[in-house]
């Protein structure tokens, strides 16, 4: 997992580069500190899908370029077969598989989500723009700003995702979820 999160933070720090944009600019634009961001950069800190799709708007590329290294191709449609999305990284205890990572100019990013049980309340984090979650299998507890949600199989969220969240499955069971980020 090391080796991904090196080569996505190198890929990012590629196309900043030939995008001409500072570290200082791309930061304030995601509401971070530069040293955060260089912390993503460097490989060093596993960076939250949320936040990828974010670099991806600013460098104008598709967020797919970062995680496979090839630059995305259909621009009608994009069809994902059953148990045939991209996996990709998301931080500990959260597994993603992509549903569109090929499609070019996506405006969301849709992901199917699994998070296993932690010994910890797992990171808060926040990004801009909004967040919809549909809970596939199990139950989980969303914690938003200075509320604590329970959400079961069946249930879905629609959140403002500027506020910090984060997520952990209950009843010692991992739980999946649809999670599509605008």
């Amino acid at each position: 997992m090391k080796d991904i999160i090196r080569d996505i933070g190198n890929r990012v720090k590629e196309l900043r580069e030939l995008s001409d944009v500072s570290c200082e600019e791309i930061a304030g634009k995601l509401e971070i500190t530069k040293e955060e961001y260089q912390l993503y950069e460097q490989g060093k800190k596993d960076i939250p899908v949320s936040i990828l799709y974010e670099i991806a708007r600013v460098l104008k590329v598709d967020m797919g370029l970062f995680v496979s290294g090839e630059e995305t191709r259909m621009h009608l449609f994009h069809v994902t077969r059953a148990e045939k999305g991209r996996p990709i990284e998301l931080r500990e205890g959260y597994e993603g598989i992509s549903l569109a990572d090929r499609f070019r100019g996506k405006e969301a990013e849709t992901l199917i989500v699994t998070i296993k049980p932690l010994d910890v309340k797992p990171v808060m984090n926040s990004h801009t723009g909004q967040e919809f979650n549909y809970i596939l299998e199990g139950s989980l507890k969303l914690y938003l700003d200075k509320h604590e949600i329970i959400l079961n199989t069946g249930d879905s969220i629609y959140f403002d995702s500027k506020y910090e969240h984060t997520m952990e499955p209950l009843n010692n069971k991992q739980a999946k979820f649809l999670a599509v980020i605008i």
